[in-house]
């Protein structure tokens, strides 16, 4: 598992590994049952403090994408689909969420669509 930080990101460090980490159990880089790298290693590896790297796997757990085994480590949880169908879900809520924004700015689903393919889409035409 290869994790990239960005300080420039303006997301905290914590949630940047959390992030990384859905993404390569959603897209099957990490297996059901797979381990975690312990937190010392993943601190050290990253150049982060551990209370960092614990805070992500916390959340990882608590989110359910991963469980704790006291002195064994950290493992991707066995509700892989049931949470996978949790994160779609928040997936479509949120671009439903942000289709009523562009809409309240006249921002039509074409020119959002339009943007979102070209990563920021400068243009001011409406569709």
């Amino acid at each position: 598992m290869h994790i990239i930080l960005s300080p420039l990101s303006g997301a905290p460090i914590y949630e940047q590994i959390e992030r990384q980490i859905v993404s390569a159990i959603t897209c099957g880089e990490l297996l059901q049952g797979s381990a975690l790298p312990s937190i010392r290693l993943m601190a050290k590896e990253l150049g982060v403090g551990i209370i960092t790297v614990k805070r992500a796997y916390d959340d990882l757990c608590a989110d359910g994408w991963c469980y704790s085994l006291q002195g064994k480590g950290v493992f991707v949880s066995g509700a892989g689909a049931d949470v996978r169908q949790k994160f779609l879900r928040e997936i479509k809520e949120r671009v439903e969420e942000l289709v009523r924004y562009a809409a309240s700015g006249g921002v039509g689903r074409g020119k959002l669509l339009k943007m979102i393919g070209d990563e920021g889409g400068d243009s001011d035409e409406r569709r």
